[in-house]
């Protein structure tokens, strides 16, 4: 990215050498990013980020009707989705929301029954952010194909992370963040399948990105997710059995604090997360706690008004309200070590039971 920010400073829709460099630069990180989920570079559309590629997705199918249709989703949608999707529901789209089991899973014969004549798009997460849990998107992809309906993921979690190949997944739109792999901040794509054939932008103008996202590219930020993409594919095998093995120490460790349970499916999960809710420390006291150890972790539950919030994923999952406010989630990186997770388990001891570890 340095070396792209003092060499490649030009704008890539100029046609003078300077412009031509700078194209040179998006085109290659085009390339390594089609390069990781196996499709071809022209189906990938440069964003800000997740929740741009997220609302481009949503937004861009539903613009195409003159007329409100009927849409699915789930309820445990990153807010993303969940919002876009809400304001079309307040404008006279029909709206059906799978639910979910005690994982956090998606039944695919909820999907398929609620599937109508007028479905133009289903709207499922890839992978949870909150609780790790990974869907079968492939057999939710194939009930969309064969009802003819168009299926987009949130893959923000997932890219990167574990393998996606949009060659043979029947996935329509995939959206993605590039700073959930290593990236820099403030980039993202959108993956528009071949089977998007009407498609409206959301932002009009210069025509950038074959007309679908109007504005000059930033150029550094792109080169610096098509390295990120080059290093994920180099790196995932490896990386994920040193996540997996990780992971499985600390679920081993954390026996030894009974008053946490695990969430999530236990093993259709994301290889770098962990989750749990405690039995009586709310989710945010606890990310405080860690913080003052420098350990940053999150909490699922949201606070309004001095009030925290239950997590709206933990309430789909069937937890009671006062449950869903103590979950907690720890995601692993390329830097973590054993002995970071056992400082971990170490203070989690020592502030939910004051004992020394």
């Amino acid at each position: 990215m340095m070396q792209v920010m003092q060499t490649a400073w030009g704008n890539p829709a100029s046609i003078h050498q300077w412009g031509e460099r700078s194209s040179m630069v998006v085109e290659r990180a085009r390339e390594q990013l089609a390069d990781l989920l196996n499709t071809h570079p022209d189906r990938l559309i440069f964003t800000s980020g997740g929740t741009e590629s997220n609302n481009m997705a949503i937004w861009g199918i539903a613009r195409t009707y003159a007329s409100p249709q009927h849409l699915i989703t789930t309820t445990i949608e990153h807010s993303a989705v969940a919002l876009p999707i809400d304001y079309l529901e307040q404008n006279g789209w029909q709206v059906t929301r799978l639910g979910v089991d005690r994982w956090g899973v998606v039944s695919a014969s909820d999907l398929v029954n609620a599937l109508r004549p007028n479905t133009v798009l289903v709207s499922i997460i890839y992978a949870h952010n909150e609780v790790g849990t990974i869907q079968a998107i492939s057999e939710l992809g194939d009930i969309c194909r064969s009802a003819g309906v168009l299926l987009h993921t949130d893959a923000v979690q997932a890219v990167g992370r574990i393998p996606i190949d949009l060659a043979t997944q029947p996935i329509d739109l995939l959206s993605l963040s590039g700073h959930k792999f290593y990236a820099p901040q403030g980039i993202g794509a959108l993956y528009i399948g071949s089977r998007v054939k009407q498609f409206a932008p959301l932002l009009l103008g210069g025509g950038q990105e074959q007309g679908y996202r109007s504005g000059s590219v930033p150029v550094a930020l792109i080169a610096g997710l098509g390295t990120a993409a080059a290093l994920a594919k180099a790196e995932m095998a490896e990386e994920t059995e040193r996540l997996q093995t990780l992971r499985n120490y600390f679920l081993q460790q954390m026996h030894t604090l009974p008053q946490f349970h695990a969430t999530g499916h236990p093993t259709q999960r994301l290889p770098n997360h962990l989750s749990f809710i405690h039995e009586s420390w709310k989710g945010r006291d606890i990310v405080y706690k860690l913080n003052r150890s420098h350990i940053a972790i999150s909490s699922g539950s949201a606070c309004s008004s001095g009030k925290t919030v239950p997590s709206a994923s933990l309430l789909a999952m069937g937890y009671s309200s006062e449950s869903a406010t103590r979950g907690i989630r720890l995601t692993m990186g390329r830097s973590t070590t054993t002995a970071d997770l056992q400082e971990t388990i170490d203070r989690l001891r020592e502030i939910t039971t004051g004992a020394h570890g």
